[in-house]
């Protein structure tokens, strides 16, 4: 039997799916579905998603700790007593010191809107204290609005109808297998080009037609060379600009002097390769990027963003078919929330904490904690910040603290949950109804459950809702079953009802062409394209941010002492920590590498297999080593985020990536940190 579903997974691709269900009840293969942008095709690792389902290490009984917090000592015990458990520590953690007390943890596991969501209606409901979310696209959200005003952009699909197409901080084949359908269709029906521009030669671009490998934080600077030859060879198109955009004249005068050559001394790419692709960009109109968060993990990532978004304003690709570009389609949908995340309850005074501060927040820094009581309890789903929360020497600090109450909502017996005082087993979305938005196409989308929930795992709806009932939370959205929220949140948005939408599997809300392009304005209110934005506008943190797009100086700079550049880039066949735990997947990464340039390899004697220590002043990470080419002699890379306990010596990736907020609204640099190379004596 074939069922239809959507994977929750990536929040650019999320996949139509149909799945195979065998008639004793039990997932079999997964395929894609032919949705317009899926296209029937999906990434190998979702395809043999029935090894997570039916994988013999699933949570599928409530437990509760026993032994020392991290030591795996539980018992299970029955779904009420854990809930009551729950709530008498809340309750507890409440009476002694305020309600901001307990912090509600999540992030995003699952992308569906139900049971991604419902966790804020049980916050704001009680007045718990508040998360901000920047473990992902923070700051390359402040640096897109920056320019353009809105997250949204071109349609993905019109990638067919492009002649350039420029993928820009991003690895599609690990990420977002859908991409490569719509470039390879370029190539083969246009004789497309293809750029990618990434610190490493990764899958794809293995794939390009040209690969640019800049130092890692200065795509900024090169974004800013490509310019500067685009206004002085020609290429830059005076009438969009005086029509579409705020301050041309200024913006050429400041990119005078930041030429090929000036752009060579900072990425490290010869100024000839610089040249050769501003000279193809500029000379063709219908010219796409499609634009990743890689490159804006960084403290400067925001202005190196801004620079990116720059380069079509300059050329006007954005007022030609398959020109333009392409960060996220976010503000799309239109979807009215508050009944999914209670945010009609949200109280402004109650204090917002950032997740990707957990470690200095659970260890009691003042600043984080901003005057309220520590964190005394937490319940978290949909995330595994032991494993994936920058500084995890002391996010691991934080959840040993014996006063510390956690319950985590997990599908797996993670790193997190080790440490957790209840464990409570979660569905898949195989196995829950829920709706489902994207950042990378333009479909609505929902899928009911294919099959009954594995074991006697809960979908985080259910646990919200039962923890409001005990709690004496108040809210329409707990009096209602996941498919009634789905059908209210559609109607109340002007949307066609569950079972509408249900039948036809997908809604299309890609606006029109002029407004996709922006020709009829940037969501400005002057209608234009912003060089000279207002940064005080986007976050607080916003001095020293640079008026005109540049290159800014702001990163963990290598030194004498720490020379390298590190990059902890996604792996193809795990997502952030998810799929780590099976076969497949372990079999196809084998294990913890760091690739490092041949030639720096034959400097410093070392050979392939050889154990490697990396490290700075927050500790130091050992595993085997690769030698490769196609990046800066001086850059590390190191695929996929693995549990810690898989790195020799057990500290894993993160032990090394600072939890420093970058400018100007905050957001993780896991991409930006500098450190030294020794190798391990046999």
């Amino acid at each position: 039997m074939i069922k239809a579903s959507v994977c929750p997974h990536d929040c650019p691709s999320v996949c139509a799916l149909n799945v195979e269900v065998t008639d004793e009840g039990k997932i079999g293969r997964l395929h894609g579905a032919e949705q317009p942008y899926t296209a029937g095709i999906i990434c190998a690792k979702v395809a043999r998603y029935a090894e997570r389902v039916h994988h013999p290490d699933r949570l599928t009984t409530p437990l509760k700790r026993t032994g020392p917090k991290g030591s795996g000592s539980f018992t299970p015990i029955a779904w009420d007593e854990a809930l009551d458990i729950i709530a008498a520590r809340f309750l507890k953690a409440t009476a002694q010191f305020g309600s901001e007390a307990v912090w509600p943890y999540h992030y995003a596991g699952t992308m569906g809107l139900v049971q991604r969501e419902s966790i804020k209606r049980l916050r704001h409901s009680l007045n718990y204290s508040g998360m901000k979310e920047t473990f992902c696209v923070t700051i390359a959200d402040a640096g897109w609005n920056a320019g353009v005003g809105a997250k949204r952009g071109v349609d993905a699909r019109e990638m067919a109808q492009s002649d350039l197409i420029v993928i820009w901080g991003g690895n599609p084949v690990h990420t977002q297998v859908n991409v490569m359908t719509w470039l390879q269709k370029a190539k083969r029906e246009r004789g497309a080009k293809v750029v990618v521009i990434d610190p490493y030669r990764t899958a794809s671009a293995e794939k390009a037609d040209l690969h640019l490998a800049p130092r890692p934080g200065t795509d900024g600077a090169l974004a800013c060379a490509v310019m500067h030859v685009l206004f002085a060879e020609g290429y830059a198109d005076r009438d969009y600009l005086s029509r579409y955009t705020d301050h041309p004249a200024g913006l050429e005068s400041h990119l005078a002097e930041r030429g090929p050559n000036w752009a060579a001394a900072i990425t490290g790419i010869p100024a000839e390769d610089i040249l050769a692709f501003a000279h193809l960009y500029g000379s063709t109109k219908r010219s796409f990027i499609r634009v990743g968060y890689g490159f804006t993990r960084h403290r400067n990532g925001a202005a190196a963003m801004h620079a990116v978004t720059c380069l079509p304003a300059v050329s006007g690709a954005w007022a030609h078919l398959g020109g333009g570009a392409l960060f996220g389609q976010g503000q799309i949908y239109g979807l009215k929330s508050w009944l999914l995340d209670g945010s009609d309850l949200r109280d402004p005074s109650i204090r917002i904490m950032d997740q990707s501060r957990v470690g200095a927040v659970l260890t009691h820094d003042p600043q984080d904690l901003q005057g309220g009581p520590p964190v005394k309890a937490m319940l978290i789903q949909n995330t595994n910040p032991m494993a994936v929360a920058p500084d995890s020497r002391r996010v691991r600090q934080g959840f040993s603290r014996e006063d510390l109450f956690v319950c985590v909502h997990e599908q797996f017996m993670t790193e997190t949950a080790l440490m957790a005082d209840i464990v409570l087993p979660a569905t898949t979305f195989l196995e829950h109804d829920d709706i489902y938005r994207a950042s990378g196409h333009t479909f609505l989308q929902l899928a009911r459950a294919v099959i009954p929930p594995v074991g006697d795992s809960r979908p985080n709806h259910y646990v919200n809702q039962q923890l409001a009932r005990r709690l004496g939370a108040i809210h329409p959205g707990f009096e209602m079953t996941e498919w009634e929220l789905i059908d209210a949140v559609l109607k109340e948005s002007g949307k066609p009802g569950a079972d509408t939408l249900a039948d036809s599997r997908w809604l299309d809300c890609a606006p029109p062409f002029e407004t996709a392009h922006f020709l009829d304005g940037f969501p400005h209110k002057d209608g234009r394209f912003h060089f000279a934005p207002d940064w005080s506008a986007l976050g607080a943190n916003h001095a020293g941010m640079p008026p005109l797009p540049d290159h800014m100086e702001a990163m963990d700079a290598p030194s004498p002492e720490k020379p390298f550049r590190l990059v902890a880039a996604p792996a193809r066949n795990f997502l952030n920590s998810s799929f780590t735990e099976t076969p497949s997947a372990q079999k196809a990464e084998k294990r913890p590498t760091l690739l490092i340039h041949a030639k720096t390899c034959e400097d410093l004697g070392l050979s392939d297999g050889d154990i490697i220590t990396i490290g700075n002043n927050q500790g130091e990470v050992t595993l085997h080593l690769r030698p490769t080419t196609g990046l800066d002699p001086r850059t590390l890379i190191v695929e996929g985020i693995w549990p810690n306990h898989a790195f020799i010596g057990g500290l894993g990736i993160n032990s090394l990536t600072s939890a420093e907020p970058a400018a100007p609204a905050g957001g993780a640099v896991f991409h930006d940190t500098a450190v030294w190379l020794r190798k391990v004596q046999a």
